[in-house]
């Protein structure tokens, strides 16, 4: 037996793990690692699951290539050789721009996925790129960056010092946290009530994160945006804002605020108009506070527009960048930019024109982009890690375009609802057999900190994941030799010629020979870590590769600190509180204030067992609350007279689910969880477990407008008995 420890990389939280193998290499037993100084021991069932993920006899082993309805093993050559013949003959027929990729949610989980994505895309050259971040976040860095200057820019709630947290549309106790990276949220959370703080949560649900809260305030799905100018204009009228950074736009935003009192927004999200004021003067009064918002005002019509008003929140009552509001992490391989002008819609989608966010186009627009003849049409597409056909909308649909691709690889462990379209499917190989650092994720920590975890087994001959993605990317640049060599060759040329970097002046070839690691993924982050802030070479700190390995339990580097002129990169050098994307989109929310809302929406819901698609495989993390039911309230089934199971129908399809009555959500919502519908899987226990996939019933054409953010909360349905459509 040994006793080993890693980072747990299933959700954003980066917990801490203590594992026990035993002399073959198997998971015997995972505990919390209570060593570690920012998760200190916390770990929930899918972290104490990840032997079993680690080990699923449904994961693919060797590379698959598909020849008509049959599948075959094959060598890693043979595979990369079929790849590299399927992609030349596209491209050679059809052009660079009749590729297209699409980057799953495990990606941003992934150390490969986070050093090697953008050089493959490079690679590929085409603009033709599809994430999860479309059905997903991509509101929030939208709005980041044009009040900011880079979409990574966010600030997180101040967790562990703030004495009031307005939370919208985000559900920790389940999700563990998100663009909020927080081991042991629920603790954090009761522990900010327990020194007399307040917690508010602002959901169409009474989540388990509600019933912990000090107040739950129930919200008509997808009006998040009207009730935040609900708070907004409360503070300009009592006179209650306290700035205290220099901002642009006061004045637009003060205008635009005008036209959302809270007996008027009151009637469009059912918030009372003396809960919108209360809520507005709690904020105000407080010694310190945050407002903090999350997926489910994200995947909304104006997703956009409440991440954008939940910073302005913060700026006008004194609490961005502060202590105990909302502050912006330090990454350790954080390095610095210069000032920009961020955009949106440098270019658009071939089809319906839709503006490309942060290098990508809508995952909502990737059917049309596949099904629509015409130069630019995609004919190969190259999926990392990604389930569009369960996790996108109308999956229905992008489950019949895949059919129609020339060519179609897919980097990921299992033949699944998507992968099953693919010519070529390539494995990464199993968790402990790979490093962990989590790049992106501790860029949006709420105490700074870092960890490395490297490889616990040898790969037995497999590629790693990052030599998957670097050989995938050498195949599409057409050129030979080392990607990781090139990278950082690339990255100490910029290091030494930019002022003030701390490696100003010196041989790239010194230091390059410096480097250390096994790998060419772990010397690229041990020069991210020596340039980084608390790096060696920048003159700061001593943080190396070599130090994370020394302290396998992860450094605590200390809590967050106010930065933001550090972090600013606006043009103007100022936050840009109105920025004219923005306000421009106003004019379409004051447009829908007076509709009447449909009679009955849908929205999705978490589970602390489940992540997206990829865990339902799992079998201690199948049933109990985890399970695919349609919660609805009880006043619903009664009105509608609904028994058992019930007929779900929207503009784009129908599906037949067991009914959950619950009194935790509203009259007039239901609630699908997301990422279901394995029937017929290869895999085994999620076959057993199918359920449906909520992504029948969404619309493709509903976006988000600013950010193509797919629209997945307030979709319009209707509800029928079975007994009704049976007699049909």
């Amino acid at each position: 037996m040994s006793t080993v420890h890693r980072t747990c990389p299933l959700c954003e939280a980066v917990c801490g793990l203590t594992l026990t193998l035993d002399d073959g290499g198997h998971v015997t037993s995972v505990r919390g690692d209570r060593d570690d100084p920012f998760s200190k021991g916390f770990i929930c069932p899918k972290g104490a699951s990840l032997g079993r993920l680690d080990e699923d006899p449904d994961r693919l082993r060797k590379p698959l290539i598909r020849d008509g309805e049959l599948w075959r093993e094959a060598t890693w050559d043979e595979a990369f050789t079929a790849v590299q013949r399927g992609l030349d003959q596209v491209s050679e027929r059809h052009g660079r721009q009749s590729a297209g990729i699409y980057l799953g949610n495990p990606s941003a989980h992934s150390m490969a996925g986070a050093l090697y994505a953008t050089p493959l895309i490079k690679a590929l050259g085409t603009r033709n790129v599809f994430s999860a971040s479309t059905a997903d976040q991509m509101p929030k860095h939208v709005a980041s960056g044009l009040m900011f200057g880079h979409p990574l820019t966010i600030a997180v709630p101040d967790l562990d010092r703030t004495d009031y947290l307005l939370m919208l549309g985000a559900n920790p106790l389940e999700s563990n946290g998100s663009l909020c990276t927080a081991p042991d949220f629920p603790g954090r959370l009761k522990a900010l009530r327990a020194r007399g703080g307040r917690l508010v949560v602002v959901d169409p649900r009474r989540t388990r994160t509600a019933s912990l809260a000090d107040e739950h305030v129930f919200v008509r799905p997808g009006t998040d945006a009207y009730l935040l100018f609900g708070l907004v204009h409360t503070l300009f009228a009592e006179d209650l804002t306290r700035i205290s950074h220099e901002v642009n736009g006061l004045d637009e935003v003060r205008e635009a605020a005008k036209h959302f009192p809270p007996d008027v927004v009151a009637r469009r999200t059912g918030v009372p108009a003396q809960v919108i004021v209360r809520l507005a003067r709690e904020l105000a009064a407080a010694r310190t506070a945050a407002a903090y918002a999350r997926i489910g005002t994200c995947t909304t019509e104006f997703g956009t527009l409440a991440q954008w008003l939940v910073d302005v929140l913060n700026v006008l009552t004194g609490n961005l960048d502060r202590p105990g509001g909302a502050m912006f992490p330090k990454g350790a391989t954080e390095f610095g930019a210069g000032r920009r002008t961020y955009a949106v819609g440098r270019w658009t989608s071939r089809v319906r024109g839709l503006p490309e966010a942060n290098g990508e186009l809508p995952v909502a627009t990737l059917a049309d982009e596949i099904e629509t003849p015409g130069d630019g049409q995609i004919r190969f597409l190259l999926t990392v890690a990604g389930n569009p056909v369960l996790s996108a909308p109308h999956g229905d649909r992008l489950d019949r375009a895949f059919a129609q691709l020339d060519f179609m690889v897919s980097v990921d462990p299992y033949l699944n609802e998507t992968t099953r379209h693919a010519h070529v499917i390539l494995p990464p190989p199993r968790v402990l057999q790979s490093g962990h650092f989590d790049f992106t994720l501790l860029g949006f920590a709420v105490r700074n900190y870092a960890r490395y975890s490297p490889p616990l087994l040898p790969l037995d001959g497999r590629p790693s994941e990052a030599q998957i993605l670097a050989r995938l990317a050498m195949i599409a640049s057409g050129l030979e030799g080392d990607l990781d060599a090139f990278v950082i060759d690339q990255m100490l040329r910029k290091a030494v010629d930019l002022p003030g970097s701390g490696v100003e002046g010196r041989d790239p070839a010194e230091l390059r020979a410096s480097l250390e690691g096994e790998t060419g993924a772990e010397r690229r982050l041990d020069l991210m870590l020596r340039l980084g802030p608390y790096g060696e070479w920048a003159g700061k700190g001593e943080l190396s590769l070599r130090k994370l390995l020394d302290h396998p339990h992860g450094l605590d580097l200390g809590p967050l600190e106010p930065r933001l002129p550090e972090v600013l990169r606006t043009a103007s050098g100022l936050i840009e509180l109105a920025p004219p994307l923005l306000v421009e989109d106003v004019q379409r929310l004051r447009g829908r204030l007076e509709e009447e809302p449909p009679e009955l929406v849908l929205i999705g819901r978490r589970h602390l067992r489940s992540n997206n698609s990829w865990l339902h495989n799992v079998g201690p993390l199948v049933g109990g609350s985890n399970t695919c039911t349609l919660q609805i309230n009880p006043a619903d089934v009664a009105r509608l007279g609904l028994d058992g199971e019930a007929v779900v129908r929207s503009a784009k399809g129908e599906l037949t689910v067991p009914l959950e009555p619950t009194d935790t959500i509203m009259p007039g919502v239901v609630s699908l969880p997301h990422g279901w519908g394995h029937a017929g899987s290869t895999q085994s226990v999620a076959a057993e477990h199918a359920g449906v996939s909520a992504n029948a019933l969404t619309d493709e054409s509903a976006i988000d407008v600013p950010s193509g953010n797919a629209v997945f909360n307030g979709v319009p349905v209707t509800i029928l008995p079975t007994a009704v459509i049976t007699a049909h």
